[in-house]
């Protein structure tokens, strides 16, 4: 598990909000903070954050590592500004139809679809959020879906944790999905295919009725023991069904 704000607080602010940034020095290659954050994003999806490193960032950019901390500190503050950056990468249309609802669907759909993309942001604690602008306007814009119908404060910042919780831990099922079949060498079917014959004479449905009963028409159904795309889109109806309740308790009767 990695932890965001291990670097210096102030220059990590510093470098977040960019409130000082330093000119390329003359005869480097061209560089800056916003050229580097995105070789590291790029290091990141394609080799996971165990390879992030700052010689490993300045290989991608083919200078020399020693010529990065002229415009970053360390690695600590490149990782807060690598993930405040991801996270200004979702939409933030005005105009959702559907009303609150339409709107929670609308950003649980943006944050599973960046977990997507950017499968590190998993292995990152949630405890401590990087303090940036992209964060920032983010968890605004978050909580005006839901502002102005009824909620008080702390109700309307626990549906937006309960909404980016639940996409959180659906799309890390996702993800470790899709990486079972590289990090086994085997696909779903041929797990299943080997583990089958065994399963059969130890698993009777007169021993297990429920779930051989229930297993046999999920699979059917879709086709896998297991589909991740099921679980996040039946997930978060049932999620928005129970803040439903919670709203329209707040109804004057």
């Amino acid at each position: 598990m990695e932890y965001s704000g291990k670097g210096d607080p102030a220059r990590s602010l510093a470098l977040l909000w960019r409130t000082s940034e330093r000119a390329s020095r003359k005869g480097k290659p061209e560089l800056s903070v916003d050229r580097i954050v995105r070789a590291a994003i790029e290091v990141a999806d394609a080799e996971g954050l165990q390879a992030l490193s700052m010689r490993r960032v300045a290989e991608r950019l083919g200078v020399g590592t020693m010529s990065l901390y002229t415009y970053v500190p360390g690695k600590p503050e490149l990782f807060d500004v690598m993930l405040d950056t991801v996270y200004g990468e979702t939409a933030k249309p005005e105009d959702v139809p559907g009303g609150w609802r339409g709107r929670l669907e609308q950003i649980a759909r943006e944050n599973w679809a960046l977990y997507l993309r950017h499968p590190w942001l998993l292995q990152v604690a949630a405890s401590r959020p990087v303090l940036g602008p992209n964060v920032t306007a983010k968890y605004d814009y978050e909580l005006r879906a839901v502002d102005g119908i009824g909620l008080t404060d702390l109700e309307m910042d626990s549906v937006i944790t309960l909404i980016t919780g639940f996409v959180h831990g659906a799309a890390r099922g996702a993800v470790e999905a899709a990486q079972a079949e590289s990090q086994t060498g085997m696909t779903d079917e041929q797990w299943w295919a080997a583990h089958a014959p065994f399963l059969s004479r130890i698993a009777h449905a007169d021993r297990f009725p429920t779930a051989s009963r229930v297993g046999q028409a999920a699979g059917e159904a879709l086709n896998a023991a297991y589909s991740p795309e099921h679980a996040f889109e039946f997930g978060l109806q049932r999620v928005l069904d129970g803040i439903e309740v919670l709203v329209n308790s707040r109804r004057p009767r």
